[in-house]
């Protein structure tokens, strides 16, 4: 052992199937399982612990590809997508069940929305890829577990009302934060912007 951090190519993954993308890939299969154990299992509970570990291993994959250096484009990309989807089904899917207030899931479609579509027109536009900011992974980090408690705390289990009071705890905070998260990408999206053209040009003139 020569104390070397262990990368995709040296446990023989390959660039592109390293252990996060892994982990991000099995997120988006565990979607449809989410869905059935809410709807087609008619439980609340088993669906919002799935939705807490899903929501914990967005921490895991960024804390794998920064350990072992695993951090890839296309992971970049990959890890931001699944917790786009993971939001948009989940929230849709718990208005259609009524476990979540509904105004509150829309004010966090709505910033899920903007940044897709933000995403898209910088893209078009010829930007570079934007990371996403601490504040901004924070931000999701704390949603993803406020959803969870918000469907445990619709059930009949005991202390269903505790389980409800700590979701707004910890909703609440962290959906303001998305908001200011949202203003904080701005000048990012500018830069991103100038560097990309930059770049673009740069390309033609060789």
């Amino acid at each position: 052992m020569n104390g070397t951090p262990a990368t995709s190519e040296s446990v023989g993954l390959g660039p592109y199937f390293t252990v996060p993308n892994l982990i991000s890939l099995a997120r988006l299969a565990c979607i449809p399982w989410f869905l059935y154990l809410l709807f087609g299992a008619d439980d609340r509970v088993g669906a919002a612990w799935l939705l807490a570990a899903l929501g914990a291993t967005d921490w895991i994959d960024g804390w794998i590809a920064r350990r072992f250096d695993q951090v890839s484009e296309i992971g970049k990309i990959l890890d931001p997508t699944a917790d786009r989807l993971m939001f948009l089904v989940a929230v849709t899917a718990m208005i259609i069940d009524g476990s979540v207030a509904v105004w509150f899931a829309v004010l966090v479609l709505i910033r899920e929305a903007a940044f897709a579509v933000a995403a898209l027109v910088l893209g078009a536009l010829g930007a570079r890829r934007i990371d996403v900011t601490w504040w901004g992974k924070t931000a999701t980090f704390g949603l993803m577990f406020a959803f969870p408690l918000f469907l445990i705390g619709h059930t009949d289990v005991a202390g269903a009302d505790v389980w409800l009071a700590l979701g707004w705890i910890i909703g609440i905070p962290s959906l303001v934060l998305s908001y200011y998260t949202f203003g904080e990408y701005f000048p990012l999206a500018k830069t991103a912007l100038a560097e990309g053209r930059a770049a673009r040009q740069d390309r033609q003139t060789r």
